[in-house]
């Protein structure tokens, strides 16, 4: 049999504080015995409060935050009661440690972080992780910590009290104060997600706040050049040595759809002989992803132009920032005449976007792209104007739809005739018809 474990509330109806409110203490039994816990930290105007029911009456604001806060609070004890009870260590002294995470060194949401970090940076060591990953982590705990400290004016917080407020509030923070963009801020929130599912396998965290949250990305644009206007990049004569530099690497990466990084640690030994044929072999940076993509004319000439140079230092490529390469890349497009905001990025957006639409299988795009969903490749599949021209063409020019054309021009000129001759009595005289 279960054993009878139970979560009390009762307000302390002899304290009021300024704002005359009396604070909520918790106690859980089990079995008949009764050990308390101490306040919640919440408080309630007395006369809302439902005795009976041990949650604040009505369906106002504060009432519904109050009682799913209590909620939590409840389901929290009650996952530990279960956990405790299935290993045969069920106790009130221990649910209450537990709970007051008077066992655990990763009480605090900073400790979390601190061993979670620790965690990645062995994988990044051993090249199961990216080092961007962990930069990723790395500026995920600096702006939840600084959210604490401007939100909360606290340099750190109990496991316990992060709550789907808590949550919340970091998103409302990192759209407002950092400025993030709805989409960036909700790849943020998911990183943070991972870090709490961190803590609940190691089972500090008893009750995920992320329960009942919903991240919505909202659908991007994502930008890409025509035919025409790479053909404009290509042709271009630039006398910069550094604009025909930035021109040549975009041109690549569109040619091959890599992304920067993955451009700018290519080395020799990436390119292979397969059944005659040059290949692209490279694991991702970012998902560490294999990625298989064909070397063709246009994209060798540009390796050839550079396999002498100096600054290589043992790769396909000089080497420039990535923000250099944007900045360069803004003023290549104004020179071309181009109006769009060009980044180095846009150049695999364009490969996806012209293979796919040019009839390559999606299949075989995501493969290069080294994408690990091709979920991810069909973002990119964007049906261009010139292709709907092509198509269309295509269909105007079957035999039948000829036939079907020439039909309905021929019933239309008939049906605009003005017929001769035609006429009617009207009153006893005559008048002409038209049609």
């Amino acid at each position: 049999m279960r054993r009878a474990f139970k979560t009390v509330f009762y307000m302390r109806g002899n304290f009021v504080n300024k704002e005359g409110k009396s604070p909520i203490v918790l106690r859980i039994t089990l079995d008949g015995d009764r050990v308390t816990i101490g306040t919640t930290g919440i408080t309630v105007t007395p006369t809302l409060w439902d005795i009976k029911k041990q949650r604040l009456k009505g369906k106002s604001t504060e009432a519904l935050m109050v009682n799913k806060q209590l909620d939590n609070i409840e389901s929290e004890l009650r996952d530990i009661s279960d956990k405790l009870e299935y290993e045969g260590k069920l106790s009130l002294e221990k649910v209450k440690a537990i709970y007051l995470n008077a066992e655990d060194e990763s009480n605090t949401i900073c400790a979390l972080f601190d061993k979670f970090l620790t965690s990645i940076q062995e994988q990044v060591v051993v090249n199961h992780l990216s080092a961007t990953t962990l930069r990723k982590y790395m500026l995920c705990k600096i702006r939840f910590m600084e959210m604490l400290r401007d939100k909360y004016h606290c340099k750190d917080m109990l496991l316990k009290d992060i709550t789907p407020a808590v949550i919340q509030d970091f998103s409302v923070y990192l759209m407002t104060v950092v400025r993030q963009c709805n989409n960036t801020a909700m790849k943020t929130m998911k990183t943070f997600k991972t870090v709490i599912l961190y803590g609940v396998k190691l089972g500090v965290i008893h009750s995920d706040p992320y329960l009942g949250v919903k991240l919505h990305m909202e659908p991007v644009d994502r930008g890409f050049l025509t035919e025409e206007e790479l053909q404009a990049i290509i042709q271009k004569e630039f006398d910069i040595e550094r604009l025909g530099f930035v021109r040549d690497l975009f041109v690549f990466a569109c040619f091959t759809g890599l992304a920067y990084i993955d451009v700018k640690k290519l080395r020799p030994e990436n390119i292979v002989t397969l059944n005659g044929r040059e290949w692209i072999k490279i694991a991702r940076e970012k998902t560490s992803t294999p990625a298989s993509i064909i070397l063709f004319e246009g994209a060798k000439c540009i390796i050839k132009k550079y396999e002498n140079d100096p600054k290589r230092k043992g790769k396909l490529f000089p080497s420039m920032s990535n923000q250099k390469m944007n900045q360069y890349l803004k003023e290549i497009a104004v020179s071309c005449g181009i109006q769009k905001n060009i980044t180095f990025h846009m150049a695999r957006h364009t490969f996806a976007t012209l293979t796919l639409s040019k009839g390559v299988p999606i299949e075989s795009v995501s493969r290069m792209l080294g994408h690990t969903n091709i979920k991810t490749t069909q973002i990119y599949a964007k049906i261009t104007n010139k292709k709907i021209e092509e198509d269309m063409d295509k269909f105007f020019n079957d035999k039948t739809i000829q036939d079907f054309s020439r039909e309905s021009a021929n019933m239309t000129a008939r049906d605009n005739e003005e017929p001769k001759g035609k006429k009617i009595k009207k009153n006893g005289g005559s008048a002409s018809v038209s049609a």
